[in-house]
């Protein structure tokens, strides 16, 4: 049987941790999971699209959303009394997250997947870069000014850490939670997705 691989990029915003992971799935010919996840957690939930997109990575502590208001496909009907929040999406995207990875080779980015998948012998990376590496990276992708980039940085990551510590009661991005930590600066994204490829099969994990 055909060892299945599983590998979990964390990631600083801006650090390019998205494009090592696409690097890595497009180098070992297995999918890659970020914002599909979105979509395929509101096609198998009946959900509208919209209610991931708007808690996706984000611990919203006071919102809920109505389901007669953001229902997609009429699967559950319209209640008055009946809300989701933050909790029940997880739910929902976590087994979306369980399923796609009981089903074969996967490349996951954030959303508590390293968490969830903890049991399945995953590889869990968290990728990181320098600061003025991260704002270089957001400001082209973006055109906001280098302040406004910096400030973006820091929202986005401090969204990401209250989501991933509470839902995996863990330290999103403290080193003794993952199998590597690695500096996406130091040797440019193929080269992350190589080491971190190197890293996994030397480790049985790959």
């Amino acid at each position: 049987m055909e060892k299945k691989t599983l590998i979990v990029i964390g990631r600083q915003f801006g650090s390019g941790g998205k494009l090592v992971a696409e690097a890595i799935g497009r180098k070992l010919g297995i999918p890659v999971y970020d914002k599909e996840l979105i979509s395929k957690a509101a096609e198998d939930s009946g959900f509208s699209k919209e209610i991931f997109t708007k808690s996706d990575e984000k611990r919203n502590f006071f919102s809920i959303f109505s389901l007669s208001s953001l229902l997609s496909s009429g699967r559950f009907g319209p209640g008055g009394d009946n809300y989701v929040g933050d909790n029940e999406i997880f739910k929902i995207q976590s087994k979306v997250i369980t399923d796609i990875a009981e089903a074969g080779s996967a490349v996951f980015v954030g959303r508590c997947a390293d968490y969830l998948l903890r049991d399945k012998g995953r590889l869990s990376v968290f990728v990181t870069a320098p600061e003025q590496d991260c704002v270089a990276r957001v400001m082209e992708r973006t055109g906001l000014s280098k302040g406004e980039a910096a400030e973006l940085i820091k929202k986005k990551n401090r969204s990401r850490e209250a989501y991933y510590n509470f839902f995996s009661f863990g330290d999103w991005g403290v080193a003794a939670n993952y199998d590597l930590c690695i500096d996406s600066s130091i040797l440019g994204i193929e080269g992350t997705a190589d080491a971190i490829i190197r890293f996994g099969k030397e480790g049985g994990k790959i």
